[in-house]
């Protein structure tokens, strides 16, 4: 599988994907993550416009998606009930999804991001139950809660193989 930047002709593969991911998130108990409509057509295209989307692909066809940006995320500002491993610079990743045929996404997504930057931080709805897993299985640490642009809680993570010095 190979990560590119994701261009303006994937996008109608991509909302394909983002909507299988919505089902599957429903199916799995997280209902309330991105509802009906989320991440919004307008969000895409500006993740896309600013080359913070990237697709996993293999052989010409997409089987995930995600967004990734190096600096200061606002959303991580404030966080409550504990707190960031450090202060040293870090990348995010947001709104990563597969389609059904994806087996690995998220394994490709973290190596790519973490050959970019050793410092990595998400966050996750409480109900997903599904992504906790995974952060927890490639060693992500809960942090403690943020809160998103609607106001809704996050649990927050953060993983560091940097050697910055953890508090």
């Amino acid at each position: 599988m190979t990560v590119r930047h994701t261009t303006p002709a994937d996008y109608r593969q991509i909302q394909e994907i983002y909507a299988y991911a919505r089902t599957q998130m429903r199916r799995t108990g997280n209902p309330g993550q991105w509802g009906d409509d989320r991440p919004t057509g307008e969000t895409l295209l500006s993740d896309i416009h600013n080359r913070q989307s990237h697709v996993i692909e293999e052989r010409g066809q997409i089987f995930g998606v995600f967004t990734f940006i190096i600096g200061e995320d606002a959303t991580y500002r404030i966080i409550e009930a504990g707190q960031w491993l450090n202060d040293a610079p870090y990348g995010t990743i947001h709104r990563i999804a597969g389609c059904t045929a994806g087996k690995g996404i998220f394994r490709e997504c973290l190596a790519y991001c973490s050959s970019q930057i050793s410092n990595i931080r998400i966050d996750t709805h409480r109900d997903n139950a599904v992504m906790q897993h995974l952060l927890e299985k490639y060693g992500f640490q809960k942090c403690g809660i943020i809160y998103v642009e609607d106001g809704s809680p996050r649990i927050a993570y953060q993983r560091c193989l940097c050697g910055a010095s953890l508090r």
